[in-house]
């Protein structure tokens, strides 16, 4: 008899165990892909442009999955690129600088690995139209997953729609591809190839409308996304896979780099550059 008790409370443990696994893992799917419920900040900052100097908005805020050190190795990063090139760097996670008057001061926004629903429809709007007016929006690695529900940011920005990274193992190294006819400011001072450890993303399509700037071999990379109930995530994207690329929206532009994930890459010179080119591409 106390055998058989000590079974049943064995699984009803187990049992308890499981389900509260299966409620964590579907909460952290949840919350990568749609996000959580956020209040959105509406009070504008207190900025002061210098005069003469193009000014960088560099977003952070993420509701979603949060790239944190990759953010936060970013950021001395953009600093020094902005000594060196004489540019006013914004950084905030505050959604309240998406308001006409200043983000229109802004030459360039950088959505640096923000994820999920960040800002409120009349703050989407706002960074619509600076764009489409002549403005730039570029993007890293996490600002071009599925969190955002954002038809215009998704169109203008990816042309494509996100499907999965690679799992197992997650980070892997690879070769990436420079195009060779691609804008000079954007190749400046890269190599044809250079090899990058990364967490590859993969899209459903090879991305609309736009001129990519480099690609890897997906076939040189283990891309499932596969991992617990998940198995219809097993394809990548072929031969050619682009993580970089860009596009004109209205009178504005948009360039997204897949690559960033972790504090690493900020590390590697080439992707580096890559950015620091995307930004004086803007400001052409």
């Amino acid at each position: 008899m106390i055998m058989k008790k000590a079974v049943k409370i064995i699984l009803w443990s187990v049992l308890g165990l499981v389900l509260i696994l299966g409620a964590g893992g579907s909460v952290f799917f949840y919350k990568i892909q749609y996000g959580f419920p956020v209040s959105y900040e509406t009070e504008k900052p207190a900025i002061e442009f210098p005069v003469g100097k193009p000014a960088m908005l560099v977003f952070s805020k993420a509701t979603a999955f949060r790239h944190g050190e990759s953010i936060e190795a970013s950021k001395p990063v953009f600093r020094e690129m902005a000594r060196r090139n004489g540019w006013f760097v914004y950084e905030t996670e505050e959604g309240g600088v998406f308001n006409p008057e200043q983000l229109k001061q802004f030459n360039v926004v950088i959505f640096n690995n923000s994820t999920g629903p960040v800002l409120n429809g009349e703050q989407q709007q706002t960074l619509e139209q600076y764009v489409e007016a002549g403005g730039a929006l570029v993007g890293i690695h996490g600002a071009g997953d599925n969190s955002h529900q954002w038809p215009w940011y998704e169109a203008s920005l990816l042309g494509t729609q996100f499907s999965h990274h690679s799992i197992n193992p997650h980070l892997q190294t690879t070769d990436v591809h420079v195009e060779t006819r691609v804008d000079s400011t954007l190749s400046r001072s890269l190599p044809s190839t250079w090899a990058h450890e990364d967490e590859w993303y993969v899209f459903f399509n090879q991305p609309k409308g736009v001129k990519v700037v480099s690609y890897i071999n997906g076939e040189k990379i283990i891309p499932t996304g596969n991992m617990l109930w998940i198995n219809d995530k097993n394809f990548g994207m072929g031969k050619y896979h682009p993580t970089a690329w860009y596009r004109s929206v209205g009178q504005g532009k948009t360039f997204y780099t897949s690559m960033g994930h972790d504090a690493g890459v900020w590390q590697d010179t080439h992707f580096v550059q890559l950015v620091e080119n995307a930004l004086r591409w803007t400001l052409e």
